[in-house]
């Protein structure tokens, strides 16, 4: 009989399937000095921290990962992939996110091979969905491999985002570049209005991703 119980335990309540594996890319590159670095590894955190997004997170068992980008062969997977398992989860990988070193200094903006490279890592993900979450302040400006990369993501079914970090002023140049070659047909651009504005523009843009099936 308690035997019987706890296989009926164990079969009743499935553990909930991941929905979505989400890699959230970030522009190290020369344009971006300490300090605003620091505004988005902060910004990340507090992103991540806000209570609808944390409840959305644990809600869909959502896979996080963090992978910061540059130059030709300057891309790392900063944070490997974590489950958001429960509000400790959240918190934990957000005050670790918040803490990352950063992983390269004054280089190039090879905006493609950052998508190759997140692309890559989707290999160890089982998750429903797959989304690349890429911010920027630039287009690219070597490799020049932007187009076929995210002709490579379609291929895959792999949703490209984007958030495009504006100085302020009448033009929007890069959130153009991006939603013109980087964003995939599915995905979205938005514009974060200067580094002091990214992390209400990403808690925002998160909860978009997370709210409703994308495609």
């Amino acid at each position: 009989m308690l035997r019987a119980a706890a296989l009926a335990c164990l079969t009743a309540s499935p553990a909930p399937a991941c929905e979505t594996a989400l890699i959230l890319a970030i522009d190290v590159s020369g344009s971006i000095d300490t300090a605003d670095y620091r505004l988005q590894a902060e910004g990340l955190a507090s992103a991540l921290t806000d209570p609808e997004v944390a409840e959305a997170l644990v809600r869909d068992q959502v896979a996080l990962a963090v992978v910061h980008w540059s130059g030709m062969d300057q891309q790392k997977l900063s944070l490997p992939w974590q489950r958001m398992l429960s509000p400790a989860s959240v918190a934990g990988f957000a005050t670790r996110a918040a803490a990352l070193p950063r992983a390269y200094q004054g280089s190039d903006t090879a905006v493609g091979q950052a998508v190759d490279f997140a692309l890559a890592q989707f290999a160890v993900a089982d998750c429903r969905r797959h989304v690349i979450d890429i911010s920027g302040d630039g287009q690219e400006n070597t490799g020049f491999t932007d187009a076929r990369a995210r002709t490579r993501a379609v291929a895959q079914g792999v949703t490209i985002n984007a958030i495009a970090i504006e100085e302020p002023g009448p033009a929007f140049p890069i959130t153009s570049y991006y939603h013109s070659r980087i964003i995939t047909p599915e995905g979205f651009t938005v514009t974060a209005r200067g580094l002091q504005d990214y992390a209400e523009t990403l808690r925002l843009k998160l909860l978009r991703e997370l709210a409703e099936p994308i495609g």
